[in-house]
């Protein structure tokens, strides 16, 4: 089946493919499949977009956190044989080579026990790390930063900056790296305001400490932190 698509995160559509099987890894969670059309358009999202540092006190939806992550990194144009970790994805990348690894610390999302989890985005599910808020943990690594702790879910983001540098050197890690996570972040912050949600982008912290916390695997090296959730107005 084809399809044509319409991400609010992106500047254009992209087509889809037939879709191949993709095998579920045991005990992931399969994540509500995303909506591929907004209430807003590209242009409105761009003008509504600003970072929101006050939430309010109110859980996320699970539906909310899978169209968050969808538009983070998921997949539009399905590849077999698990190519490029699923596909083709909404941010470009690089060489088409995908170094991000994105995970979920979730709080209060409605549907998914607190925990922190890693997004498999060739199957569009959450993957279970660890159990339990850590939300108060995330933000005392990020040097006390209380946004992070009263969202009721943040976007870590990392990187594996071999899967970079092996064809790009050097620029891989100085340049190809962040530009690739820029473009994945504005897909988010595009996302959330076609929600009606809000984030806000920090790369102020520990990073041993956010390694931490998150339960990262030794080559990833953190780069961003995206608070979620409803604006405080």
């Amino acid at each position: 089946m084809k399809r044509a698509v319409v991400m609010l995160g992106l500047l254009c559509g992209t087509v889809l493919a037939s879709e191949p099987e993709v095998a579920m890894q045991p005990n992931s969670i399969k994540l509500p499949e995303p909506s591929f059309k907004g209430k807003l358009t590209v242009e409105e999202a761009l003008k509504a977009r600003r970072s929101v540092r006050e939430f309010r006190d109110e859980p996320l939806t699970l539906a909310e956190v899978a169209q968050l992550l969808w538009a983070a990194y998921g997949v539009t144009q399905p590849l077999p044989g698990g190519q490029l970790r699923g596909g083709l994805k909404t941010a470009p990348s690089a060489g088409a080579l995908y170094p991000l690894e994105i995970y979920l610390v979730a709080g209060k999302v409605t549907g998914l026990s607190a925990g922190v989890y890693r997004y498999l985005p060739e199957t569009h599910a959450l993957e279970k790390v660890l159990d339990g808020d850590r939300r108060q943990s995330l933000a005392a690594a990020a040097w006390g930063q209380e946004m992070i702790a009263r969202a009721p879910a943040a976007i870590v983001y990392s990187a594996v900056f071999e899967r970079n540098t092996w064809k790009y050197g050097q620029r891989g890690r100085q340049r190809y790296v962040c530009m690739d996570l820029g473009h994945s972040a504005e897909n988010v912050y595009l996302q959330a305001v076609a929600l009606g949600l809000g984030t806000c982008a920090v790369g102020a912290f520990d990073d041993a400490g956010v390694k931490q916390v998150v339960s990262m695997t030794k080559p990833e090296e953190p780069l961003y932190i995206m608070p979620l959730g409803r604006p405080r107005q």
